[in-house]
Order: C-alpha cells, then sequence, then structure tokens
C-alpha cells in the first residue's frame, strides 16, 4: 500500500507543477467579478464530477463568506436529481445541462464544467450553449481534455490519465479559488 500512496501523490503533485496558475487565477478573478456583480456560476459534471460539481456549489455558496452570509450565486445544474431524469426522460440525456441553461442563465453568468475525459455529450452541449447565450465558459479536464478543451473559452488541462487524479483536480482548483474568495471578502 505504501507504493500506491508514494505513487499517487507524485501523479497529484506532478500535474500541480505545471504552471496553471494563470489559467487559474483567471477563473478565480471571473468568479469574484461574478460574485460582486450578483452574477450566477453553473457548474456541472456526470458521476464523481458532478458530486465535486455539488460540492463546490456549497463551498461557494456559503464557504466563501460565512461571516455576513452572503455567498456567490451557484447552481449545481447536476443536484436535482428530479430535474436529470425527467430532461433525460423527456428530451435526451445530452440535453440535462443546456436546458437548464436556457431556462435559467444570463450574459454575464459563469459556466464550469468538470469532466475527466472532456467528452460527455451533455458537457458539450452545455458549453455550446453557454457560449450561445454569451457567459463566460471554463472547463477542468483531464486525459487530452477532449472535445471540452477545445469547446470552453478557458479550459484548464491537467494533462492526467487517472480519472481519481482528474476529480481531485477539480476540487484541488476549486479549494484554491475558494480560499483566496475568503480573503477577499473580509
Amino acid at each position: 500500500m505504501k507504493t500506491e500512496i508514494n505513487n499517487y501523490i507524485q501523479k497529484l503533485s506532478k500535474i500541480f507543477t505545471d504552471d496553471r496558475s494563470s489559467e487559474i487565477e483567471f477563473l478565480a478573478n471571473s468568479m469574484l467579478q461574478a460574485w460582486r456583480k450578483k452574477n450566477t456560476l453553473f457548474i456541472c459534471g456526470n458521476g464523481g464530477s458532478a458530486g465535486n460539481a455539488i460540492h463546490l456549489a456549497n463551498d461557494f455558496n456559503y464557504g466563501i463568506s460565512k461571516s455576513d452570509g452572503i455567498g456567490m450565486r451557484v447552481d449545481a445544474l447536476s443536484a436535482n436529481s428530479s430535474v436529470i431524469t425527467c430532461l433525460g426522460n423527456d428530451i435526451g440525456y445530452e440535453n440535462i445541462f443546456s436546458q437548464q441553461l436556457e431556462v435559467k442563465a444570463s450574459k454575464e453568468d459563469l459556466l464550469l464544467v468538470l469532466s475527466g475525459s472532456g467528452n460527455s455529450p451533455n458537457i458539450l452541449r452545455a458549453l455550446e450553449v453557454g457560449n450561445k447565450i454569451g457567459m463566460k465558459t471554463f472547463a477542468i479536464v483531464g486525459y487530452k481534455g477532449g472535445k471540452a478543451k477545445e469547446t470552453a473559452q478557458y479550459p484548464i488541462h491537467f494533462p492526467i490519465d487517472d480519472m481519481q487524479i482528474a476529480e481531485d483536480s477539480q476540487l484541488i482548483v476549486g479549494h484554491m479559488i475558494m480560499q483566496w474568495m475568503c480573503e477577499q471578502s473580509k
């Protein structure tokens, strides 16, 4: 087990040695601006990335400003199982996020998609609709980045062929930004 632990830590550390700081900083500044303007951050993903989207939505809604209770307007599009199953059943799983964006999102809002491969049809469709609406679209992706790397206006790509490390990168970036935003609220 010790070997597996060390290998995992090395892989996780390696993806952050390549400089992604300017990309992360741009996402952080865009989120801060959206927070101050009371725009909404929409986050979505599938599987573990869906769980990460929900986790980060909580962090940005509540965690960034515990002192005054005025967190960011954030919506995890993967959180409502009734909406997801309805849309999946009625208009197709590839539209479960894009349909929600068409109803809820505005031009000044942000979209952050989380994906290991960057190739899930529902993620790609969400990016297309976000771009059409005029949102700033971001993607945190692993592996080769997939089509999301090309479709998102601002991709943050961690080239790692390991789903767990790719999903860890999503939370690490989110937590970095959360801690920074906490400091900005003081």
